[in-house]
């Protein structure tokens, strides 16, 4: 797994060392705020780490960053103990032996599919390997086709096809299946992962999308504001986020404030642990799967609205003014501005969550050079 800093793990007795770094990463554009603060974490060979967050958090910016296309305003980039991007180094993206795979295909389309798979290849480059690659993505016997005689799927599978071709050691995914109808998409993401292994290839993949993330990557980083909230294994992730913004943007879970406890929880009449100490920035975790949902014509909640999602509904609950999110069953038919009341269930336990990255040890921005 990544881990964020520190010296080289060891495996009894074989000492694994990071495959790809990123050391104290800044960068912003001229005349704007920081776009990546204080980005650090290494990766092993032959995973898939997930770039999770909203739009305009640095997903993409990350992934320019290390193929090349923009040089970083601080820090270091190491692929396979070397440096890419440092303050006194910088390999044109050409020499760094990066791929890159993007949403919208990038196919030319006066080539035919070899024309296109074999495209940046070196004249004495392995064709065998494009052959091979077409198979194991399902593509032989179309490589005579030309891309407006392909469906989505199939120019998706071509361009990963072009962008193993040169046998990168890091590919790049920026959102590759967000054009893509939700059948095709499932299938293209459940063999991503198959293809990578197949082919040894270290791999990002940027995401919206955190069913995505957490359904194919070995290791998930959360994003936001340019901040790197968290970079943990699915499983992790979702058993411990690291701050709120975590829990809220990939568990779609709940997050109260002390003064919507204080000692007693809002949402029904069990007690909660009183550690949270005056001043805290930490909130309460409740996660959506914690709450128990009744009609109560006398009760202190209200439905705001709901959604209905075809094996259940999403609520949307008014707690004292905090809002609430919660799955229930088709049962539970409550229409918006009905009274209600929401319990917690048998067993909850209280956990605390940290409300930001913020003040957390972060370095301060690198003092500009001219």
């Amino acid at each position: 797994m990544p881990f964020l800093r520190g010296s080289p793990r060891r495996r009894g007795e074989l000492t694994l060392t990071p495959f790809l770094e990123v050391r104290r990463l800044w960068h912003r554009y001229a005349s704007s705020d920081w776009t990546l603060q204080n980005i650090d974490f290494s990766l092993e060979a032959g995973q898939l780490l997930g770039l999770l967050g909203p739009s305009g958090c640095g997903k993409t910016t990350l992934l320019r960053l290390i193929a090349g296309f923009e040089r970083p305003s601080q820090g270091v980039i190491a692929l396979a103990g070397r440096e890419l991007s440092s303050p006194s180094r910088w390999l044109a993206p050409e020499r760094r032996h990066v791929g890159m795979l993007f949403q919208d295909y990038a196919l030319f389309p006066h080539l035919d599919a070899w024309q296109n798979a074999c495209f940046g290849l070196s004249p004495g480059a392995d064709r065998n390997r494009v052959h091979w690659l077409l198979e194991l993505l399902g593509l032989q016997g179309l490589d005579k086709r030309f891309p407006h005689e392909l469906s989505g799927g199939q120019r998706q599978r071509l361009a990963l096809v072009r962008a193993l071709a040169p046998q990168p050691q890091v590919l790049l995914l920026d959102e590759p299946f967000s054009n893509l109808d939700v059948d095709v998409r499932l299938r293209l993401r459940a063999e991503l992962p198959r293809v990578l292994k197949h082919c040894g290839v270290t791999a990002l993949m940027v995401t919206h999308a955190p069913e995505e993330a957490l359904a194919i990557c070995d290791q998930v980083a959360v994003l936001s504001g340019g901040y790197w909230h968290q970079c943990a294994p699915p499983q992790q992730l979702v058993a411990k986020p690291a701050t709120a913004f975590v829990a809220t943007f990939v568990l779609q879970a709940n997050v109260l404030s002390r003064d919507a406890l204080r000692g007693l929880t809002t949402v029904g009449q069990q007690r909660a642990c009183d550690q949270m100490q005056a001043g805290s920035t930490s909130s309460w975790l409740v996660r959506q799967e914690d709450l128990q949902l009744s009609a109560d014509a006398s009760g202190p909640a209200k439905v705001l609205s709901r959604e209905f999602l075809g094996y259940e509904w999403l609520y949307v609950i008014d707690v004292d003014g905090q809002r609430l999110r919660l799955r229930v069953g088709l049962e539970h038919d409550l229409s918006p501005g009905s009274p209600c009341r929401l319990n917690l269930r048998e067993g909850w336990q209280p956990q605390l969550i940290p409300d930001s990255v913020l003040g957390s040890g972060a370095a301060s921005p690198p003092v500009p050079t001219a």
